[in-house]
């Protein structure tokens, strides 16, 4: 294979890798195995009641800063940091760096170190692919991902990742476990410092039904969409929630499409500024151009 398709097969498989950074980051593992309190119908009242709190504050506060690691299955493992935004879709800057998988592979064979920034927009997300990937298209270093070209490209499974993204914000944790209908207080645990209380919950793709869910009947069906557009049958959902019901710590595990996914996020500086730019044209690719330069790939 010829240096600059490996260098432009990077930013394609950066397609995949990013978006699994987002749905990390929102919502789609666990346990420590600690004594839970026993899930009595009057207590499972009153955990519903406490993550419907958790949702509203969570939702309504619009922006946070992120640190986590997520690996799913020998195709990706990262660590992310920056800050997310939504008020109005998804917005964002990140730094992700591949620390291991075939993702990490591709991108190093594209002359990269491993990281890359991205940018979330509400359309769009832009990926810098590096200095070795811009000598391939004219001094481009910035590659466009709309999130309408994606979905073309993906069928039915990426019209559901293109909502999915634009929808992902911390609060689908809280939703994950809303539509278990097991879900279980663990106690009072700290996280750096802060002190939270924790629920768990498992999630049964198979099982999932409004009767036993707290969310109706239209997102329960959006959920259940998402997971198995992902090919996953099962997760198990922890969070941690501080004193002023916001999400500290969101932790996720179970198996996908493309094998065992582990995800923790940390959240902190609520309301933070998201200041985010699109990079300038002059310093941009569009994904599908990427694309038409790949041998036998013809995207429609």
């Amino acid at each position: 294979m010829r240096t600059s398709t490996v260098r432009r097969a990077g930013a394609v498989a950066a397609v995949a890798a990013l978006m699994t950074v987002v749905a990390a980051c929102g919502g789609q593992g666990g346990g420590s195995g600690t004594e839970t309190e026993p899930a009595t119908k009057a207590a499972g009242a009153s955990h519903v009641a406490a993550l419907q709190q958790v949702g509203k504050k969570t939702g309504t506060a619009q922006s946070a800063r992120i640190e986590g690691t997520s690996t799913m299955g020998g195709t990706v493992s990262m660590k992310q940091t920056g800050t997310i935004g939504w008020a109005d879709g998804l917005s964002g800057s990140l730094t992700v760096t591949y620390t291991g998988g075939t993702m990490a592979e591709a991108l190093r064979q594209g002359g990269g170190d491993g990281s890359v920034r991205a940018r979330y927009l509400k359309d769009e997300y832009y990926a810098d692919m590096g200095e070795a990937f811009a000598k391939t298209v004219g001094g481009k270093r910035w590659v466009r991902y709309a999130y309408e070209d994606v979905a073309k490209l993906g069928g039915g499974a990426g019209d559901v990742l293109r909502e999915q993204v634009r929808n992902s914000t911390p609060e689908q944790g809280v939703k994950a476990l809303l539509a278990a209908g097991d879900v279980r207080k663990v106690g009072q645990e700290d996280v750096r410092g802060v002190s939270t209380t924790r629920y768990s919950g498992t999630v049964d793709v198979a099982e999932l039904t409004p009767r036993d869910s707290a969310l109706d009947d239209r997102q329960l069906a959006a959920f259940k969409e998402q997971l198995t557009a992902a090919g996953i049958t099962t997760q198990t959902v922890d969070i941690w929630v501080d004193k002023d019901d916001l999400l500290v710590k969101k932790a996720e595990r179970g198996e996908s499409g493309i094998g065992a996914f582990d995800s923790t996020v940390f959240y902190s500086d609520y309301g933070t500024e998201v200041p985010v730019e699109k990079p300038s044209a002059a310093d941009t690719v569009d994904f599908l151009d990427v694309l038409k330069r790949q041998p036998g790939i013809r995207p429609s």
